[in-house]
């Protein structure tokens, strides 16, 4: 059996490419290993329609909950290569093998955390102490003490950006000393940002407060952000020859095509904001563009 579509991916971005498809009467396929970024986010603000927040998880389960009205079903299978074949491809699972005619990768990001066991991460990102994403909660620490583990042109850019929420941010070197040239240390300075060196270590919850060691002593804060990078997750497409910049963000048109015909690709695995917004707007007009790219090959009728 060949499927129209295999949906890679059942964050945001897939579970929407999934509810569309479905409703366009298309037969689809959505695998996930289960390892979604948006299921990490304690509560979300800044998703429209939810003026109380929502937690990722639900959030999620909410749109499979949609999707399977609709006739989707979510599979448990991780995905080990995407294989063209001719006009169609093959998809390697640790299930078995599949076949599909089209193929949307939304495999996200997995983002770089410092050295901080999970039993101390786990609670702290629930309870907000630890947080990935500035444009999502920056406004949750509004004129509080926070913390940023980065350096470079990158810690200066997410320290200079949490400024405008608070005017108690310190950056901290993950490793050693900070590797900022003149021009990074200058903007630091003009925002009245701190700058202290690494290693940092020894993460504890302590009270209200999130503690770690770092050369200046030990420190606490409201909230930390790492400003550490993340990677991509394209090599599944990059391996069947669609192209990607040099942080593996996957390139593609203004209808989500990759540069493999047939293989489209939505949500952060491509370059842009990383928002669930954004995942699902990308994720909209992929779905679209298949199932018309599909109807060129075969008319589509009831």
């Amino acid at each position: 059996m060949t499927d129209d579509c295999i949906i890679i991916g059942a964050g945001p971005a897939g579970l929407t490419a999934a509810i569309y498809l479905a409703r366009f009467h298309l037969s689809i396929r959505l695998f996930d290993s289960g390892s979604s970024r948006a299921a990490m986010i304690p509560c979300t603000h800044n998703h429209a329609g939810y003026p109380d927040g929502i937690a990722g998880k639900d959030l999620l389960g909410l749109m499979l909950a949609q999707a399977e009205r609709y006739g989707a079903h979510r599979e448990e299978k991780k995905v080990t290569a995407i294989e063209p074949d001719g006009e169609d491809f093959t998809i390697v699972t640790d299930h078995g093998r599949y076949r599909a005619r089209t193929v949307l990768l939304a495999t996200g990001v997995v983002n770089h955390r410092p050295n901080i066991l999970p039993e101390v991460h786990d609670p702290a990102l629930e309870r907000g102490l630890f947080r990935y994403c500035p444009i999502c909660d920056g406004y949750e620490v509004t004129d509080k003490r926070v913390g940023v583990i980065g350096t470079g042109d990158h810690g200066m850019r997410e320290a200079i950006f949490l400024r405008g929420y608070s005017r108690d941010i310190t950056l901290i070197a993950p490793d050693a000393e900070h590797r900022l040239d003149p021009a990074c240390v200058a903007r630091l300075d003009a925002a009245g940002i701190a700058r202290v060196a690494g290693p940092c270590g020894n993460w504890q919850i302590e009270g209200n407060r999130l503690a770690l060691d770092t050369a200046d002593g030990r420190m606490a804060f409201d909230s930390v952000y790492p400003a550490l990078g993340s990677r991509i997750r394209s090599h599944l497409a990059v391996a069947a020859g669609a192209r990607a910049n040099g942080d593996g963000c996957l390139e593609v048109d203004d209808h989500q095509r990759t540069s493999v015909p047939g293989l489209f690709a939505a949500g952060d695995v491509v370059k842009g904001l990383d928002q669930i917004s954004h995942a699902m707007g990308e994720a909209g007009v992929a779905a679209t563009t298949i199932r018309n790219t599909l109807a060129e090959r075969q008319p589509i009728r009831r």
